[in-house]
Parts: C-alpha cells; structure tokens; sequence
C-alpha cells in the first residue's frame, strides 16, 4: 500500500507541476492587448481602455452565454470572433476587387481572386503590434472594415437578431456597443496574426478561414498523431497488466443480512434529507430552463408564441440551465459527504447537526442569489463593476458573480471541516479502513479546494488566462476529483456491506484514481488548444487527455 501511495503522490505532484509549468508559458505568451489601434493615415480606430471595456460589456450581457469567443461558449449564435474575421475579411477583398477590376470580389475570375486572398494574407498574417507604444496599426482599408463590421453588429446586439436568439437592447448604449466591438475584433486579431517570430497565429491558426491561410497547423497534426499512439499504447498497457494479474477469488463469505440495516440514522444524517429535496427541485428547473433554451434555438424571439425572452433571453435561461445543473450535482456530492461521514467513524459530533442546517441555508442563499443577480446583470440593472461582484461573471459554468462564487468557496471549505471532524475518529482508531478514510479525506479536501482556482482572475483579467484557471474548476474540479471521491465512496460502502475486504477497496479506489488522474490532471489542457495559447499547451493536452480514456477501457 505504500508503494501504491508513493505512486499517487508522485503522479499529483508532477501533473500539477507541469500543469503550473504550462500556465506560466501561456501567461508569458498569450496575446498582447493593445492600448490603441491606429490607421496608418493616423485614424484613431480603438481608443486606449475600449478593449478592456468591451471584454467587460461582453461578461455582462451573458459572455459566453450569447454565441462564443475562441470556440467557447453557446451555439446558438455565432462564433464572434469567426464571424468578424469572416466578415472583415471579405470587406477588404471586396473593397479591393471593386476598386481595382470594378466587380465584386465573387465576380471575378479564379486567378484573379487568389490573388487578392495572398495579398490579404500577408496584411493579415504581419504582426505589427509595437511592445514599446502598445499600439496596432492597420491599413485604412482595415479600419473602413471595423466601421463595417461596427455597424453590423450594432445592428445585432442594438436591434436584436431573432436567427441568434439575441432580444432588442442587449447593448443598449452605442458607446458601450463600440467597446464591445473593439474586444471583439481583438478576439479576431489574435486569431489572424502571426505569433512574433512564428508562422502561426495566437490561436494556432483557429478558426479555419482559407481567405487568410488560417488552416490546422503542422503541430496540430503531429501532435493529433502522437496523442492516437498513445491512447493505443495505453489501452494496451492497461489490458496487458489486467490479464497479467491474478484474479481468485476473495476469502471470505456474503453476509447474510445488510450490515447498514442495523444502522440508526444520526441527527446531521437526518438533517440532509433536505439537501436532496433541494436537489430534486433543482433537476426539475434545469430541465425546465433546458426545454426552454433549447425551443430558442427553433424560435429565438418567444416560446410557442408567448414574448418569454422579454422576461427570461436566451442568456439568462442557459445561465441558469448550466449553474443549476451545477448546484444540484454539488449539492448531491456535498449531502453525500455529510450523510457518510458519520457512517464512517459511528461517531456524532457535538453540533454537527447545526453546522449540516448553517450550510444548508448558506447554499440557499448562494444559488437563489447568484441566479437573481445573473438576471440583474442582463438586463441592465449593474454597473459592469457591480455585474462583476453580484452579477454575471460571463464564463461559462463560473457565471456567477465575484461576492457569489467566494461565499460557495466558504461554504466548501465549511463542508470541509464538518466532513473532516465527522471521520477523524475513525483515523484515531486505525484499522484497514484507514488508508480508504485518508483517500476519502483527501478526495473532498480536492473538492473543497481546488473551486478556489476561480478566484484566481479578476474582472480586467487577460482571457486567455482566464481561461486557464476556468478550466481547472470546470475539468479538475467537476470531470477530476469528483471521480475520485465517488470511487472512495463506492468502496467505502462495498467495504461496509463486507463485499470487499477493506484494505483491497482502498488499494483499488487508490489504483483506479491513480490511473486517471495521470492523464485527467495535465489533460486540462485539451480544453485550452485556441484560447491564445503557445503550442505547449496543444501539445501536453492532446497526449495526456487521450490517456484519459485509458481507465475507462
């Protein structure tokens, strides 16, 4: 067993090390946000703060609730930042197909229009960002192609779009609306200009867009190579172990009655029913807000006839389609916790049944909260400072304002510490199922910890590395160490039932979380592949996330 603890240990600590690694390389690579974008005849196209401002005006109305940036969001609308590529680049061939052969840019013959489109990519793909003026300058046929695609967007998020499932008044203000278009065509900039030095964009040349070059690069496809060869090698590795071992059967008799029968529910076991009727409740209102995100996609302006996006848009039902489905899978975890620890030790702690009722109410607060404020924010009602806090953070699965998120973190790491007083007892007394309450322990330390990752950015953080830490609550947290309490949780209980001696369900559930945890943890990465990050992250993450479904085999 300690052999096996030795290997836990080291697969944790150098996964998340590398991990570490792979965030400072994004940190230091990540595309650089400009203070202007100037025209090359001296036209102020960006002012300074405007890009800043606009990522702000995005969180608020919904982020990535309302189409996607990089890939990530909803899907409803647009890509933004394909779509303003798309569109600012056929802007520029028109312009100059009309100009210099007097025909659109589709008329013109075939030669002649690949012509244009390497001009294009060579004013597209030319980095000219200046580190000591922070400044951008484009060709003032660029900057006509902002005002364009200003207009067309304002039309969108101003005047509402029914084909997106956008309302009327999302942006509601035309300086806001031009900040908010100056985050976006930043967002396209990015992902249309070559990395200094490198023949690469920022995205790794995402989205794909043949007018200006933007196809699967050279790693992209070494790398998707290797990440098959390994997932082979793993799956072979794993059923040449399995067949290598012996596999007798376990001394040992079936009881002849339940072991938990004799079991008398404590008080905070008691006090969890609660939790569970609360989870039922919040099943109920994701499928509800579910069915109606999904008819937005079919009638984006209503549902069956009624004008519901008035009161409830799109924005505000996925928001609460995606943060209940959260909650109720949290607070099923969370009750589970509460209800087993005693089960555990056969100890009832002084006052845990009042701390269990406390935490119930502190996640009432925080969820009826965090949903009020999400609709607050949408419509209008905060400042985007103020959205930040009570409001609408704009990330998926994180959209929950600032004060919101931190008060679900204290209320985890209240979780923590009655789980933990709740099992200490049986770590005193020792026995074989020591090593399986030490996992137990460890798997719900994760839990309560590793949320805290979100409070790791801030409201003018840089996206990119927003999206770094998002990803560590989203895949660690939900796709990660929830397995690894769940595993702890189901041999405890086969334990209990006396199915499985107790030291083979620890060395199990310690295998089993080993194993995943060794492709789970740097395989994060495989959500970061666009998000303005350096190749490294392409390439830890397509390796490691494909020996993620080793375990699985």
């Amino acid at each position: 067993m300690r052999k096996l603890w030795l290997v836990a240990a080291a697969v944790v600590v150098s996964s998340f090390a590398i991990l570490g690694w792979i965030g400072t390389r994004i940190y230091q690579q990540m595309p650089p946000i400009p203070d202007r974008v100037i025209s090359t005849d001296g036209t102020e196209v960006i002012a300074a703060g405007e890009i800043a401002a606009g990522q702000n005006v995005w969180q608020s109305m919904g982020g990535m609730e309302v189409g996607s940036i990089w890939g990530h969001g909803s899907y409803v609308a647009p890509d933004w930042t394909a779509d303003w590529l798309h569109r600012e680049a056929m802007f520029v061939l028109n312009e100059w197909a009309k100009t210099e052969q007097q025909a659109a840019y589709d008329a013109l013959p075939a030669e002649r229009q690949a012509q244009l489109r390497g001009r294009l990519e060579q004013m597209y793909r030319t980095n000219t960002y200046d580190p000591a003026t922070k400044a951008v300058r484009m060709e003032p046929v660029r900057a006509r192609a902002f005002a364009a695609c200003l207009e067309h967007f304002s039309g969108v998020f101003m005047q509402g779009e029914t084909a997106y499932a956008i309302p009327a008044g999302t942006v509601n203000d035309p300086a806001r609306m031009k900040q908010l278009a100056a985050f976006i065509f930043w967002s396209a900039w990015a992902a249309s200009t070559n990395r200094p030095a490198e023949s690469i964009t920022y995205t790794s040349n995402w989205p794909h867009e043949p007018l200006i070059g933007n196809r699967p690069t050279g790693e992209s496809v070494m790398w998707t190579g290797v990440s098959i060869i390994m997932l082979l090698a793993g799956i072979s590795a794993m059923v040449w172990w399995y067949a290598s071992q012996k596999h007798g059967a376990e001394p040992g008799s079936v009881p002849a009655t339940d072991p938990l029968m004799t079991w008398e529910a404590t008080g905070s076991q008691k006090a969890t029913v609660k939790y569970f009727y609360v989870v039922s409740a919040l099943i109920l209102v994701q499928i509800l807000t579910g069915v109606i995100t999904a008819h937005y996609g079919v009638e984006g302006g209503g549902f069956f006839g009624l004008k519901l996006a008035d009161w409830l848009p799109y924005s505000v039902t996925r928001t609460w389609h995606i943060q209940t489905g959260l909650f109720w899978i949290a607070t099923a975890w969370l009750a589970a916790g509460l209800f087993i620890g005693p089960l555990i030790s056969g100890v009832e702690p002084k006052g845990q049944k009042l701390g269990v009722n406390v935490l119930f109410l502190a996640l009432f607060v925080v969820v009826g909260g965090s949903m009020a404020g999400e609709w607050l924010s949408i419509k209008h009602k905060f400042t985007d400072a103020t959205a930040f806090l009570w409001g609408h953070q704009g990330y998926e699965y994180i959209d929950l304002g600032r004060v919101w998120q931190a008060l679900l973190f204290v209320g985890l790491l209240l979780w923590l510490f009655l789980v933990v007083r709740a099992v200490r007892p049986a770590l005193k007394e020792g026995g074989e199922q020591r090593p399986l309450v030490w996992l137990f322990l460890i798997s719900a330390g994760a839990i309560g910890l590793l949320y805290g990752a979100g409070l790791n950015w801030g409201q003018h953080t840089h996206l990119s590395m927003v999206e770094y830490w998002r990803w560590w609550v989203v895949h660690l947290w939900v796709e990660g160490f929830f397995e690894v309490f769940a595993t702890t949780v189901i041999a405890f209980f086969f334990a209990r039932l006396n199915l499985i001696h107790p030291s083979l369900a620890a060395k199990a559930a310690l295998l089993s979380a080993t194993i995943y945890l060794s492709g789970g943890i740097i395989g994060t990465c495989h959500h970061l592949y666009w998000s303005g990050t350096p190749t490294v992250a392409l390439a830890w993450g397509s390796v490691f996330s494909a020996l993620e479904v080793v375990p699985l085999t």
